[in-house]
Formats: C-alpha cells, structure tokens, sequence
C-alpha cells in the first residue's frame, strides 16, 4: 500500500495509459506545460513529449472535434475539459457527432473517445466553475457517464474507459483532487458497469455518487450512532444506471434517499426515484426522499455555498424522515 491522493491517482492511470498503448494521447488546455488546471498531468509532457501530451487553443468545440477526429481514425485520445460549465461549449461535439455517429452510421463508425472534466462545487470558484451538470449527459444516449469517487477508481476507471469501443466521459470532482488515501501497489483497471455497496446496512439505502459520496458515508456514521443503519451505494457509473443494485438494496431496506449535487428539478435523483417507484414501489415502507442542490447558481460566498449543497445533516434529517 501506498499513500497518495486522488489527483496522483488519476495521474499514475493517465501514465499507464500512455505507456500502455501508443495510440493514446490527452489533449486539452494548458494539459503539457502547466500540468493541468488542477495538476493532473503535471510532469507528462516532460515524461512523454507534445505529440501525445498536447497544449490546445482556448476552444472547447475545437479540441473535442479534433479527438473525434482522431478516434474516427484510430487514436485513443484523452481530452481535458477543465470543468463541466466549460464542456457546454463543446455540448453539439458531444452530443450531435461523439453520442450520435455510431447510430447514424448503422454501426459503422465507433468513436473510442474518453472525455475526462471537473465537476462540482465546494471550492469558492462561483457559479461559472461549480455545477454539476453530469445528470444532464447521464441523459444522452451514446455516452457512458463515470464519477470516480475513490482513489482505487481515480487509478483504474480511464484504464478501462480507454478499451470501450465508444464515448466515455469521466467527471473528477473538485474537491476530491486533494484527497490522500492508502492505495494498493498493484491497483490497476476497474470495471465500469456496476455500482458498489461502500457501507452495508438494514435501516434503510442512501445513494450518492463523485463528491456526495464521503458526504454519504459521513452522514451514515452520525445516523449510526443515533441507532440508525444507513447502507451506502456509490453508483459510480451514472449511464448506464446500475438499477439491479439499487433495486437490491432498496428490497432489503425498504426506504430511499438520493443524494445528487445537481439541482433537483429534471435531476439524476429524479430518474433514480422514478425507476424505483416503476419497479419496487411495493418494497417502500416510505416516500423517497432526495438531498439535491438548491436551486439557484452556485454561490461564491462560502457561508452561501456550503448552504446550496449537500450536507451530512440534511442526509441526515431526510433518512430520518425515511425512518419515522
């Protein structure tokens, strides 16, 4: 076991990427010579060279429709968006032709591209660098949409995003880059279809994802030691939905709560409430409850954004309105 962070994480896949194939290649802004608005990438253009550690102009759409360009022509490559508000302006790239080409082409033409972008808030960075707008891709079909929430994940979800025949988009959030943890020596590629119990529990299943899950888990040990046992699911993978888990944990507990760092209204937690109310209404010993953003921009202030998200004690008071 090593300790190491997140972002170190994240960087040691990119590295074994690289070395792993030579068709890989990561592009985006400011990625080689400052390292990655938030040092991601730090060192690589020293280690692999501005052919496959690429500086781009400051054009979203540009950059992202050269990777499927270069997909198309079979590269493996790895752009940066530097947070998810950004990835809007490259929306029509992703959407009209990455999610889109291997439908109109009647299965000619996969795109093997993995788009990886910031999300989320917590950081002071305001309303123009704070959203979480993975739900809205979560909504696309095409796309495969992962939320590493763990180092372990941070280390081995772009390995595996890299071997998928079509598009994948992996969202870090913000405040996990700083994050230090034991990682094993040998961690290495995971897989990217299913979702984890990180806590188990009878009481009732409280879902989260990226950031709001160590908000989660936290929230869970305060309801411990009121005498409540919360299961915990870290979805991980937001498109496909890995429903069969949820479902699983909701027959056994019986009560939901769905923590989602986007706002509420047409939300990823609303999704995940209407597919549990479709398929196992009759497990439900209460209404589900959802934890969400409030709706308003992210604020810059700390007092005001920490008030907009998630936090433990609004999990907690909704799992206890679950629990009666």
């Amino acid at each position: 076991m090593t300790k190491t962070t997140y972002r170190e994480a994240l960087r040691e896949g990119l590295r074994e990427a690289l070395k792993e194939d030579d068709r890989v290649f990561m592009m985006g802004e400011d990625v080689g010579r400052y390292g990655g608005c938030f040092g991601v990438s730090l060192g690589l253009l020293e280690e692999f060279g501005p052919d496959r550690i690429r500086d781009t102009p400051l054009s979203e759409s540009a950059f992202v429709g050269a990777g499927i360009g270069a997909a198309l022509g079979g590269l493996r490559p790895i752009v940066e968006i530097m947070t998810v508000n950004f990835s809007l302006l490259a929306l029509d790239q992703i959407m009209n032709n990455a999610a889109t080409l291997l439908h109109m082409s009647g299965g000619a033409l996969n795109v093997p591209l993995v788009i990886r972008m910031t999300t989320g808030a917590g950081r002071q960075l305001a309303a123009q660098h704070s959203h979480s707008l993975e739900g809205w891709y979560a909504h696309i079909p095409g796309l495969k949409v992962i939320t590493p929430s763990t180092l372990e994940d941070a280390r081995g979800m772009l390995l595996t995003a890299l071997r998928d025949p079509d598009p994948v988009l992996l969202f870090e959030h913000g405040s996990l880059y700083n994050v230090s943890e034991e990682l094993a020596d040998d961690a290495g590629a995971v897989d990217i279809e299913r979702a984890a119990v990180r806590r188990s529990g009878k009481d009732l299943t409280i879902t989260a994802y990226g950031g709001t899950l160590r908000t989660a888990l936290a929230a869970a040990d305060d309801l411990a030691a009121q005498g409540i046992d919360a299961e915990v699911i870290d979805l991980r993978v937001l498109r496909p939905l890995d429903e069969a888990a949820i479902l699983a944990s909701v027959t056994r507990t019986h009560r939901l709560v769905i923590v989602d760092e986007g706002w509420r209204s047409g939300s990823l937690s609303a999704e995940i409430a209407a597919r549990v109310a479709e398929k196992a209404l009759y497990e439900l010993d209460a209404p589900i409850e959802r934890v969400c953003t409030a709706e308003v921009p992210i604020p810059y202030a700390k007092q005001l954004e920490e008030a907009a998200i998630p936090r433990p004690a609004d999990i907690v008071a909704a799992a206890k309105r679950a629990v009666g």
